[in-house]
């Protein structure tokens, strides 16, 4: 991910007094898209990295965008996740927990240690907004892939 762009930051102000950051804004042709990689999804998955932590925010997020069928493997994630769905239709579960719809203007919030999946619906695409916060250098512990058979259910 590129350097964002940053308003006023470490510029010296009329008093001589140097400027604190105001606003960065990141160019979208900055954000390289990325493959998922097949260990931690199934199917085909395209995701654009957002932003990541900063000496200011241990957040990071992405736009990531499944084809139909296409879904995470099982994870959980350390301070918890936040999905908001931006198009198509998708599902999510949690380890033990029935299977949940999810279309646009969703937004999903995993706790935090919750084992779960997300992905498209079987027949149509899903792209949802991820939001999480790495603690110690992660923002997830990646498990076992999700089966057709727990897909399907």
């Amino acid at each position: 991910m590129h350097d964002p762009i940053t308003t006023n930051a470490g510029s010296p102000a009329s008093d001589g007094q140097t400027r604190q950051p105001t606003i960065q804004v990141t160019p979208v042709g900055a954000r390289p898209s990325a493959l998922g990689a097949a260990e931690l999804f199934t199917g085909t998955v395209v995701v654009d990295g957002m932003f990541g932590p900063n000496s200011h925010s241990p957040g990071s997020g992405a736009l990531v965008t499944f084809t139909p069928g296409a879904r995470t493997a099982w994870h959980a994630h350390p301070v918890g996740q936040i999905l908001i769905v931006t198009a198509g239709q998708g599902w999510i579960q949690a380890w033990g927990e029935d299977r949940r719809a999810l279309q646009p203007g969703d937004v999903a919030w995993i706790p935090p240690g919750v084992k779960h999946w997300h992905g498209a619906s079987a027949t149509h695409a899903m792209a949802h907004i991820a939001i999480q916060e790495v603690r110690d250098g992660s923002a997830a512990q990646w498990m076992e892939q999700v089966d057709d058979h727990q897909y399907a259910a």
